[in-house]
């Protein structure tokens, strides 16, 4: 088991017009994969924004390789750091393969031009992600689904250890969301770590070892993937009856008539 690559010290986040949750003490290690799960409004985007530091924590902090996040420049949180959004905006003009060497800039002085490696690192990321032949045409154009694998293209360019992923799944069809699991999975097990907000408690299931999950009401809990998908958990995380089974050995679980509080 390899030093934390992620510690949060009691982290409480901010989100304006809601009293502060519960203190978050979660360590994320080389190796493991973890997913944010809660419904709507729970917190899962500003904590993926603060544990990227473009939020100020309520209070606690956050340690990224062991050191205070907040003694760290922008530049070196970014070699280690890579932060998918959840939405995109395009903020200029520019092709796929411009904006996936936008990952490359941590490593590059100012006003370095990308070298040939920079440009093969890129080019491979979109490969992986299948956009490789894509890369003269304008973002503009591109689909959602398409624009979603270049946000992610980017984060791999980047060549982080920690990878934070806000909703990385949205926009694509099931064979991109199942490649894109796989991917951030072969990162994982190269030794990097990776978490991800998901609205799919079955994906968390079969492809994560950690969950954390947030309530609507401030509170948490997190732990090993198996000892966190239990019915009365999952049902009062959602509010929503439940049903489960199991496909290949993995447990599947499907909402149910009724909510929890018979509402």
């Amino acid at each position: 088991m390899g030093s934390p690559l992620l510690e949060l010290g009691d982290l409480v986040i901010r989100i304006p017009g809601r009293p502060p949750g519960s203190p978050l003490g979660v360590t994320v290690r080389p190796g493991e994969c973890w997913a944010i799960l809660g419904p709507n409004g729970a917190g899962k985007t500003t904590l993926l924004h603060t544990l990227a530091g473009l939020r100020p924590a309520h209070s606690g902090m956050v340690r990224l390789n062991g050191t205070d996040m907040r003694t760290l420049s922008r530049r070196q949180v970014a070699r280690q750091l890579a932060l998918v959004f959840q939405d995109h905006h395009d903020g200029f003009p520019a092709t796929v393969l411009e904006t996936a060497l936008i990952g490359r800039h941590p490593y590059l002085r100012p006003w370095d031009m990308e070298s040939a490696e920079d440009v093969a690192v890129a080019r491979a990321a979109l490969e992986q992600v299948d956009l490789a032949g894509l890369e003269a045409r304008p973002v503009a154009t591109l689909s959602g689904g398409e624009r979603q694998r270049l946000a992610i293209a980017t984060a791999l360019s980047q060549d982080p250890r920690l990878f934070l992923l806000d909703e990385p799944l949205s926009h694509l069809d099931l064979h991109h969301q199942v490649a894109v699991l796989d991917i951030v999975k072969e990162r994982v097990n190269s030794g990097c770590a990776a978490m991800m907000s998901l609205h799919d408690v079955n994906l968390a299931a079969r492809h994560c070892d950690h969950l954390l999950l947030l309530y609507p009401d401030g509170n948490a809990c997190w732990g090993p993937t198996k000892e966190m998908l239990l019915l009365p958990v999952l049902e009062r995380l959602y509010g929503q009856k439940l049903v489960t089974g199991e496909v290949d050995g993995a447990p599947v679980f499907m909402a149910a008539d009724g909510t929890v509080d018979g509402s």
